[in-house]
């Protein structure tokens, strides 16, 4: 028996019907799963969420390609934020309790591998909100690609604490003078008009951020034609409270002039000096 999921907010019309029609018209129709479907816990033959349609899933995607212009999304996240997500909704795994939550994670990535491997677009939505996320995805497949619609994170970090893992450019700071010696600096942040002046008043600050801006600038159009929907730019400094702040935030200033759309976040200028 073939199932076809549809998601509630499917429009029914003649959009809808058109659908039906067509999937219906395949050849040896396989289930595909719709949006969130991977985490009923649906299982096939093969024992795994995408067993039901493992043989036939290319020649699904073939056959839709042939009748309309269709693209593949796959959505995911890291697994930090999953386990928040499921945390936070305080909702078991589907695929069961008897594993923890992060290795029930791990099992699902790989039993949608393959799935994901076929996408035309993978989205990864830790850093999104659900009106960013909506956004993009509007702006996507509006066919608007131009510097402008690519989504550009920028974010400070400390050393100390890791470099954060979802980095696509990764800049340190630590060769500029660093404010934590200044008592007077020492409890306060690269956003503070004191820090940031003091910062700003070596040379090679001024010439870092203008290199640094130049070069991102360039790199924009390049990563666009790649195909690059959304860039995470990462400054480190030792302990993320003033130098990769204030660089983070000169920067952002900077991509932000030249028409970039650009999001700015301090990951750990909160944490304990």
């Amino acid at each position: 028996m073939v199932q076809l999921y549809i998601h509630p907010n499917f429009p029914r019309g003649r959009r809808f019907l058109r659908w039906v029609a067509l999937l219906r018209s395949l050849r040896r129709p396989a289930r595909a799963p719709a949006q969130n479907d991977s985490l009923r816990g649906s299982r096939g033959p093969s024992g795994g969420l995408a067993g039901s349609w493992r043989g036939n899933r290319e020649a699904l995607q073939r056959g839709i390609r042939n009748r309309v212009n269709a693209s593949l999304v796959f959505l995911e996240a890291d697994d930090n934020t999953i386990v928040r997500r499921f945390s936070e909704t305080r909702r078991p795994h589907p695929l069961g309790t008897d594993n923890s939550i992060a290795k029930s994670i791990k099992s699902e990535r790989r039993q949608l591998a393959a799935i994901r491997r076929m996408a035309d677009l993978v989205i990864n939505t830790s850093k999104f909100t659900v009106h960013e996320l909506r956004e993009f995805v509007r702006e996507r497949f509006r066919g608007e690609r131009d510097e402008t619609k690519m989504l550009v994170y920028v974010t400070s970090f400390g050393y100390r604490h890791g470099v954060p893992p979802d980095s696509d450019l990764v800049f340190d700071v630590r060769f500029l003078p660093n404010p934590n010696y200044i008592p007077s600096f020492k409890k306060l942040t690269g956003r503070h008009p004191s820090v940031a002046k003091y910062i700003r008043s070596f040379p090679q600050t001024v010439e870092f951020i203008d290199r640094i801006a130049d070069l991102l600038v360039y790199l924009m159009p390049h990563y666009i034609r790649e195909g690059k929907s959304y860039l995470t730019i990462a400054f480190g400094c030792t302990g993320g409270h003033h130098r990769s702040v204030m660089i983070a935030d000169s920067i952002r200033k900077r991509l932000a002039e030249a028409g970039f759309r650009v999001k700015v976040t301090h990951r750990d200028m909160a944490k304990p000096v």
